[in-house]
């Protein structure tokens, strides 16, 4: 997966990971976390339409490249 999929979730290294195991408790459930329900929605819509103004861009230049 790619930055612009998983930027909301946590990702342990293997260390964290590994400590997980150990963790009963869940202590150490950590999640990129945004102070409100709207500023988690904001930051992922506009991570959407970076990816869709992304992928229109690359559309043009490959079409661009055709001729």
């Amino acid at each position: 997966m790619s930055d612009n999929s998983t930027f909301l979730f946590a990702r342990p290294s293997f260390i964290e990971g590994v400590s997980r195991v150990m963790d009963l408790g869940g202590t150490m459930q950590v999640y990129n976390n945004s102070k409100t329900e709207n500023e988690a929605d904001f930051k992922a819509l506009k991570k959407d339409w970076e990816i869709v103004g992304k992928d229109i861009f690359d559309a043009i230049n490959k079409y661009g490249q055709k001729k």
